[in-house]
Order: C-alpha cells, then structure tokens, then sequence
C-alpha cells in the first residue's frame, strides 16, 4: 500500500478559502480523499494558538480526525502587528518524512514552499501533492508539485 505523509497550514488554508469562498474548508472531506488506499504514516496540521475555547474545539476535532496538531503561540508585537508561522517546521517535518513517505501532500498556497517541494523530489525521488485554492496559490509552487490539487467547493463544509 502506498504511505502518505500531510502537512497542513491550517492559517494559510483558513484565509484563502474563505477569502474565495467565504466558507471553511472541510478537513473530514479532504482526509477521506488524501488517504482513500493510502497509509498514513504522519499528519500534522501546523497552527497558531490563540487561546480560545472555539479554537481548542477545532483541534479537538483535527485530533479525532487523525491528525497531529502542533501549536505555536500568537505573539502580537509593540507596533500592533502579528507574528506566527509553521514555514521552517513544516518544511523540517516534511524533509524527514520524505524518507519514510511515498507520497508527500502539502496543503499551502504559499510560494515559499516551493524549494521545499523541488528538494523532496530531487532529493528523495517522490511524489509531492500540493492542495491550494487555485487562484491564490504561487504558480512557483503548483509548478514543483508532481500534482496540483486546486481546493474547490467539493472540499468545503456545505
């Protein structure tokens, strides 16, 4: 049976599908998909912690779902603005599962994943998926996947 490993930027994945469709993404729906005849070895979705009880539900939910879910905390800086990404450990994670996977899936629409991507396939010789919503995913990125998956409404909570 063909192994998979998923990494899930959950801020990323939030932002852009409700900025298109102002709904939420469905991660049930994207589980039964991403693994139908696969094994999963690992899956981490990667978020910010903000603290709050809505949010400690939702990873809740994840965790029965069958993922992992790694928490970094919500820094706000002096001058108002925010800091808070998974970019290095997700690509840390996925670099190491590349060893292990047959199949490595990225849920991003962020072009600073797509060297990660290159180097899996170079390195490690496997097949990378990368789901994203079409319109707001880096053509760098949909171009070093072996496969561009595009987040439509079929992956969305009706």
């Amino acid at each position: 049976m063909t192994t998979v490993a998923i990494f899930v930027d959950i801020q990323n994945v939030y932002y852009t599908v409700r900025e298109t469709y102002g709904r939420n993404f469905d991660y049930n729906k994207f589980w039964a998909r991403v693994t139908a005849n696969r094994e999963v070895i690992k899956a981490v979705c990667y978020a910010i912690d903000r603290g709050d009880q809505k949010q400690r539900e939702f990873q809740n939910i994840l965790r029965a779902i069958g993922f992992d879910v790694k928490l970094k905390p919500f820094i706000q800086r002096s001058d108002g603005s925010a800091k808070g990404d998974w970019d290095v450990g997700i690509a840390l994670d996925a670099m190491e599962y590349a060893e292990k996977a047959d199949v490595i899936v990225l849920v991003s629409g962020d072009g600073d994943f797509d060297l990660l991507v290159q180097k899996i396939r170079a390195k490690h010789g496997k097949k990378v998926e990368v789901y994203g919503v079409p319109q707001l995913t880096a053509a760098s990125l949909i171009n070093a996947a072996n496969e561009f998956i595009g987040i439509d409404r079929a992956l969305l909570l009706s």
